[in-house]
């Protein structure tokens, strides 16, 4: 019996940028037929070596076999001849084209450009995926998990050998994930060869077959999945133990700080809660459910119809972001940081101070000591992976490093009331941990944490009372002995007709 090849062997590959070996020699091999993930803290190399496989990166050293041919490096034509695909963490669509147009795009269907023939090929893909999108609708009116799709089926549409998905499932719903898994397991049964990059473990363990660990741009070990476990995938990823997914907490609850009552705007409905200080207030429910829309009324970047926002106890007039940070103590760290979270094209440095600037000012002029003392703490207190803070750009650095950036830059508006949107998106587990430690620490400072989520695990470790969203409505609140998954999702999926219906 002839011994399967590989069908994709990276070689001694080392990528340098100025003062970071981002991969120091690292060789694996990737079959045919599998799902082989890879994993490993942010910055650990997993963006500069899957940008190495599709040609986006050239290496400074190794080799790259594809289908038995050898190159030095391989550039984005070359990936394409071989049916290497690529789905990256940030999505890469033109928002002003439909979703059928983004599927089709770059494909010839013909002299002319056939919307008749587009159209049919997104809906044969949705079709199978088992999703309700319009195929003409323009991207930028998606929700992220329907933009995540898009992308997906952008990508089988094409004749795929190689599938690499980077942290595909941080944007989808419960059901949008099995579809997705649904998807790259008949791949993976016609041959094609999968590599998943995930910061969610348990999805390595239900989805794949065999995982690569890299650590600081070092390869560290290949594993097959079923002879392995979260402990040791841990160990060989941060290289300490970790005891706790979850760490302790000591805050006491204290007053409320934050009200709404009747908030209506952005396509949600009489939205009424509390959160108090002290207390983490987790937020949970499908993905367009709400959740977003509601507290970017809260923020101001959306205008309320009606309704009150009330700060400690006091009717709160938002009428933008500037109001809510500089008169209200409210920042928003949001779900999207490509394009509602930093500035890429700046450095990190640029970044930290954005939102506090005319504090560190006079006459336009900004204080530099101010500046750099800002953006030393808080780029220390978030642990940011740079050469450096004042030099280096957003843009360049991993996902996971650029959301730490986007949190320190909320946080350094000391505000009291902190809404966290998927605060652990793209985030790996070590990260994780010490963004638990650093909202902790807020909530023993007495400040009050609300927390968007649709990470169930976080949301039932993390949170002290949950708010669960229906389809634009309000469908319920749980306290912490009330907690279960189940019950979470049972009350997910109430519709804003249902609760009109209980509510008569």
């Amino acid at each position: 019996m002839t011994e399967k090849q590989p069908i994709l062997s990276l070689k001694d590959i080392m990528k340098v940028y100025p003062g970071v070996i981002a991969l120091n020699k690292v060789s694996i091999d990737f079959y045919p037929g599998e799902v082989h993930a890879l994993i490993g803290e942010n910055g650990a190399g997993k963006s500069t070596f899957i940008k190495t496989i599709t040609g986006a990166h050239a290496p400074d050293g190794g080799t790259i076999t594809v289908d038995g041919e050898t190159y030095s490096a391989m550039t984005p034509a070359l990936a394409r001849k071989h049916g290497i695909e690529c789905i990256y963490q940030e999505f890469n669509l033109i928002d002003v084209l439909s979703a059928a147009e983004n599927i089709c795009y770059g494909e010839r269907l013909g002299k002319l450009v056939d919307q008749k023939k587009m159209r049919k090929i997104a809906k044969d893909l949705f079709d199978d995926f088992g999703v309700d999108i319009d195929p003409d609708t323009p991207v930028r009116n998606l929700t992220p998990g329907h933009m995540q799709i898009v992308e997906i089926a952008k990508a089988v549409s094409k004749q795929t050998r190689v599938l690499i998905l980077d942290e595909p499932t941080a944007p989808l719903s419960v059901a949008e994930v099995e579809i997705l898994f649904r998807i790259v397991r008949r791949l993976r049964d016609q041959g094609v060869a999968i590599i998943f990059i995930s910061h969610r473990l348990d999805e390595v363990f239900e989805l794949t077959d065999r995982v690569s660990i890299l650590r600081d741009g070092e390869y560290i070990t290949t594993l097959n999945t079923k002879d392995t476990d979260r402990a040791e995938l841990i160990r060989y990823m941060v290289g300490r133990e970790m005891t706790a997914t979850f760490p302790p907490r000591n805050a006491q609850i204290g007053e409320v700080a934050l009200e709404l009552r009747n908030l209506t705007g952005n396509g949600v409905k009489n939205i009424s809660f509390q959160a108090h200080r002290g207390e983490v207030l987790g937020i949970s429910g499908l993905v367009g459910a709400g959740r977003t829309e509601i507290m970017k009324v809260v923020f101001g970047s959306e205008k309320k119809q009606w309704g009150e926002v009330l700060v400690n106890g006091k009717p709160a007039d938002i009428r933008s972001p500037k109001d809510a940070m500089h008169k209200y103590g409210i920042c928003l760290i949001p779900e999207d940081r490509k394009r509602e979270g930093c500035f890429l094209g700046e450095t990190i440095s640029w970044n930290l101070v954005y939102n506090v600037l005319e504090k560190i000012s006079h006459l336009t002029v900004v204080n530099a000591k101010k500046e750099a003392e800002i953006a030393d703490y808080y780029g220390k207190t978030m642990r940011i992976k740079a050469p450096d803070l004042k030099n280096t750009k957003v843009m360049t650095l991993s996902g996971g490093n650029q959301q730490k950036v986007v949190v320190g830059k909320a946080l350094a508006t000391q505000s009291d009331i902190i809404i966290f949107d998927e605060p652990t998106r793209g985030i790996d587990v070590g990260a994780k941990y010490e963004i638990y430690e650093l909202i902790n620490g807020l909530c023993e400072e007495g400040k009050c944490v609300v927390m968007i989520t649709s990470d169930m695990e976080e949301l039932l470790g993390m949170s002290d009372r949950i708010v669960v969203f229906g389809e634009k409505c309000l469908a319920g609140e749980l306290t912490k002995e009330e907690f279960s998954q189940e019950r979470i999702l049972d009350m997910a999926s109430t519709s804003d007709r249902e609760t009109v219906k209980k509510e008569a």
